[in-house]
């Protein structure tokens, strides 16, 4: 007899053998007055029980009392106490290691270095010098990040600026001077009056430097 390696037929004969069993011990209860009390877990941790008592606990009870003071039982009681003696064994040992990591700690920090040797003040200070070098290549390291972002950001505001710009120089004198009423009439009214104007004062302006352009006109 060996174990069902395809993981199928494993199951379907689990079904059938727990049913058997069940039925078997339910028979053995019924026909023979005894206490049955069974236990089954299938591979994946499902629990199947049976008991022909109303509380199957009290079975296992009663199993527990008929043992006690055997060799079993009393295997079972020190495993118990084996485990928390391990327990506080580990315990222990991570409250030294943390003890040690906090006075490694405190001697970085510059306190508590009465009690050390030149050795470890050595090698105390090589950490330090090792610390502080990779704190000043992180600090650069994000410095340098920080200015390639300014520098780019600034990269766009110029070439926005620069877009800006061309656009002003190319819109025409007379379509500056009717956006400029508009914005001072929000319902549009007074804009052929603000052209004439603005033909105006440019005629006059015109007008005047010919006037001091003539050959005798007082400068």
């Amino acid at each position: 007899m060996r174990r069902i390696e395809d993981a199928t037929s494993r199951q379907v004969t689990f079904s059938k053998r727990r049913s058997g069993l069940l039925k078997k011990a339910f028979e053995l209860g019924v026909l023979c007055d005894a206490e049955v009390a069974l236990i089954v877990f299938s591979p994946r941790g499902r629990l199947y029980e049976y008991a022909s008592a109303p509380d199957l606990q009290k079975t296992i009870d009663r199993y527990l009392n008929h043992t006690k003071g055997t060799s079993a039982n009393e295997k079972t009681v020190e495993q118990p106490a084996a485990g928390v003696q391990m327990c506080r064994s580990e315990a222990t040992a991570l409250k030294h290691k943390i003890d040690a990591i906090e006075a490694y700690q405190r001697k970085l920090s510059g306190e508590g270095l009465g009690s050390c040797s030149a050795h470890e003040l050595q090698e105390l200070e090589l950490q330090l010098e090792k610390s502080l070098s990779c704190i000043r290549q992180k600090k650069q390291q994000k410095m340098v990040a920080k200015i390639s972002e300014l520098k780019e950001k600034e990269r766009k505001l110029l070439t926005e600026n620069s877009v800006l710009r061309e656009e002003y120089k190319a819109l025409p004198l007379l379509e500056l001077a009717t956006a400029a009423a508009a914005e001072r009439s929000p319902d549009g009214a007074g804009v052929e009056e603000a052209e004439e104007d603005e033909w105006r004062r440019h005629y006059m302006e015109v007008e005047t430097e010919l006037v001091i352009g003539r050959p005798g006109s007082s400068s």
